[in-house]
Protein backbone atom coordinates (compact mmCIF):
# COMPACT_ATOMS: atom_id res chain seq x y z
CA UNK A 1 0.00 0.00 0.00
CA UNK A 2 1.26 3.73 -1.24
CA UNK A 3 0.51 6.43 0.51
CA UNK A 4 0.15 9.04 -1.74
CA UNK A 5 0.40 12.86 -2.43
CA UNK A 6 -3.03 14.65 -1.89
CA UNK A 7 -3.61 16.95 -4.71
CA UNK A 8 -4.74 20.66 -3.58
CA UNK A 9 -7.12 22.68 -4.58
CA UNK A 10 -5.56 24.18 -7.64
CA UNK A 11 -4.82 21.03 -9.32
CA UNK A 12 -6.63 20.60 -12.61
CA UNK A 13 -7.11 16.97 -12.06
CA UNK A 14 -9.48 18.11 -9.45
CA UNK A 15 -11.83 19.81 -12.10
CA UNK A 16 -11.89 16.57 -14.38
CA UNK A 17 -14.71 14.56 -14.71
CA UNK A 18 -13.52 10.97 -13.92
CA UNK A 19 -13.63 7.74 -16.18
CA UNK A 20 -15.65 5.04 -15.25
CA UNK A 21 -13.75 1.85 -14.59
CA UNK A 22 -14.36 -1.10 -16.80
CA UNK A 23 -11.02 -3.58 -15.89
CA UNK A 24 -10.97 -4.70 -11.84
CA UNK A 25 -8.12 -6.13 -11.89
CA UNK A 26 -4.97 -6.08 -9.79
CA UNK A 27 -4.12 -2.69 -10.64
CA UNK A 28 -7.69 -1.27 -9.02
CA UNK A 29 -7.32 -3.42 -6.29
CA UNK A 30 -3.85 -1.35 -6.30
CA UNK A 31 -5.63 1.75 -6.41
CA UNK A 32 -8.07 1.15 -3.95
CA UNK A 33 -5.53 -0.09 -1.56
CA UNK A 34 -3.45 3.40 -1.83
CA UNK A 35 -6.59 5.23 -1.92
CA UNK A 36 -7.48 4.08 1.37
CA UNK A 37 -4.20 4.15 2.64
CA UNK A 38 -3.80 7.64 1.66
CA UNK A 39 -6.83 8.77 3.30
CA UNK A 40 -6.20 6.68 6.58
CA UNK A 41 -2.59 8.66 6.54
CA UNK A 42 -4.43 12.32 6.06
CA UNK A 43 -6.08 14.78 8.92
CA UNK A 44 -9.60 14.08 7.85
CA UNK A 45 -9.75 10.45 7.12
CA UNK A 46 -13.41 9.88 6.33
CA UNK A 47 -13.17 9.89 2.55
CA UNK A 48 -10.92 10.14 -0.70
CA UNK A 49 -11.58 9.93 -4.38
CA UNK A 50 -9.25 8.79 -6.42
CA UNK A 51 -8.53 12.29 -8.40
CA UNK A 52 -7.55 13.40 -5.13
CA UNK A 53 -4.55 11.43 -6.08
CA UNK A 54 -4.35 12.31 -9.33
CA UNK A 55 -5.75 8.95 -10.93
CA UNK A 56 -9.09 9.84 -12.79
CA UNK A 57 -10.92 7.23 -12.13
CA UNK A 58 -14.77 6.69 -10.41
CA UNK A 59 -13.74 5.20 -6.86
CA UNK A 60 -14.31 6.21 -3.48
CA UNK A 61 -13.36 5.32 -0.12
CA UNK A 62 -14.74 5.90 2.90
CA UNK A 63 -13.96 5.31 6.28
CA UNK A 64 -16.69 6.63 9.34
CA UNK A 65 -18.48 6.19 12.51
CA UNK A 66 -17.48 2.14 11.82
CA UNK A 67 -18.49 2.00 8.16
CA UNK A 68 -15.30 1.42 6.34
CA UNK A 69 -15.00 0.45 2.44
CA UNK A 70 -14.84 1.97 -1.21
CA UNK A 71 -16.86 2.27 -3.94
CA UNK A 72 -16.08 1.80 -8.01
CA UNK A 73 -18.23 3.58 -10.33
CA UNK A 74 -20.66 4.97 -7.90
CA UNK A 75 -24.57 6.27 -8.67
CA UNK A 76 -26.06 7.99 -5.73
CA UNK A 77 -29.35 8.03 -4.71
CA UNK A 78 -29.51 11.31 -2.52
CA UNK A 79 -33.14 11.96 -0.25
CA UNK A 80 -35.39 15.00 -0.26
CA UNK A 81 -34.40 15.90 3.20
CA UNK A 82 -31.75 18.26 3.26
CA UNK A 83 -29.00 19.53 6.02
CA UNK A 84 -26.70 22.39 6.12
CA UNK A 85 -23.37 21.37 8.41
CA UNK A 86 -19.70 22.35 8.26
CA UNK A 87 -18.24 20.75 5.55
CA UNK A 88 -14.08 20.32 4.89
CA UNK A 89 -11.68 18.85 2.13
CA UNK A 90 -8.41 17.36 2.42
CA UNK A 91 -7.65 19.01 -0.63
CA UNK A 92 -8.27 22.70 0.63
CA UNK A 93 -6.99 21.79 4.40
CA UNK A 94 -8.14 23.60 7.57
CA UNK A 95 -11.02 24.83 5.15
CA UNK A 96 -14.58 24.73 6.34
CA UNK A 97 -17.77 25.99 5.06
CA UNK A 98 -21.35 25.25 5.25
CA UNK A 99 -22.70 23.25 3.12
CA UNK A 100 -26.60 21.62 2.19
CA UNK A 101 -26.62 18.42 1.39
CA UNK A 102 -29.07 15.28 1.36
CA UNK A 103 -29.49 14.25 4.89
CA UNK A 104 -29.19 10.26 3.70
CA UNK A 105 -27.94 8.46 0.50
CA UNK A 106 -27.95 5.31 -1.41
CA UNK A 107 -25.02 4.55 -3.22
CA UNK A 108 -24.92 1.50 -5.56
CA UNK A 109 -21.59 0.36 -7.81
CA UNK A 110 -18.82 -2.40 -7.28
CA UNK A 111 -16.18 -3.34 -4.97
CA UNK A 112 -12.79 -3.36 -6.40
CA UNK A 113 -13.70 -7.14 -7.78
CA UNK A 114 -16.11 -6.03 -9.75
CA UNK A 115 -19.04 -7.70 -7.46
CA UNK A 116 -22.19 -5.57 -6.65
CA UNK A 117 -22.45 -3.43 -3.59
CA UNK A 118 -25.31 -0.62 -2.04
CA UNK A 119 -24.22 1.40 0.83
CA UNK A 120 -26.70 2.84 2.92
CA UNK A 121 -26.02 6.07 4.72
CA UNK A 122 -26.85 8.92 6.79
CA UNK A 123 -25.76 12.12 8.56
CA UNK A 124 -22.36 12.47 8.29
CA UNK A 125 -21.48 9.50 5.86
CA UNK A 126 -23.83 10.65 3.80
CA UNK A 127 -22.37 13.77 3.84
CA UNK A 128 -18.67 12.17 2.88
CA UNK A 129 -19.70 10.06 0.58
CA UNK A 130 -21.93 13.11 -1.56
CA UNK A 131 -18.92 15.15 -1.71
CA UNK A 132 -16.50 12.40 -2.73
CA UNK A 133 -18.74 11.57 -5.46
CA UNK A 134 -18.71 15.18 -6.40
CA UNK A 135 -14.88 15.03 -6.73
CA UNK A 136 -15.57 11.95 -9.75
CA UNK A 137 -17.70 15.07 -11.35
CA UNK A 138 -14.99 17.50 -11.21
CA UNK A 139 -17.19 19.43 -8.91
CA UNK A 140 -15.61 20.85 -5.14
CA UNK A 141 -17.56 21.71 -2.34
CA UNK A 142 -17.21 25.75 -2.79
CA UNK A 143 -19.31 24.91 -6.21
CA UNK A 144 -22.60 25.25 -4.16
CA UNK A 145 -21.50 28.23 -1.90
CA UNK A 146 -22.71 31.43 -2.46
CA UNK A 147 -20.44 33.87 -4.04
CA UNK A 148 -19.32 35.85 -1.58
CA UNK A 149 -18.20 32.67 0.45
CA UNK A 150 -16.17 31.12 -2.42
CA UNK A 151 -14.64 34.25 -2.84
CA UNK A 152 -13.94 34.29 0.79
CA UNK A 153 -12.40 30.74 -0.05
CA UNK A 154 -10.17 31.65 -2.75
CA UNK A 155 -8.57 34.92 -0.82
CA UNK A 156 -7.94 32.76 1.92
CA UNK A 157 -6.14 29.76 0.07
CA UNK A 158 -2.05 29.80 0.65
Amino acid sequence: MTVRQIRMFADPVLRSVAEPVTVFDRSLRDLVRSLTATMRAGPGRAGLAAPQIGVPLRVLAFDLDGKAGHIVNPRLEPSDRVIVADEACLSAPGMWWPRARSFSVVVRGRNMYGKPITVRAIGLLARVLQHEADHLDGVLFIDALPDEDQRRFLAAIP
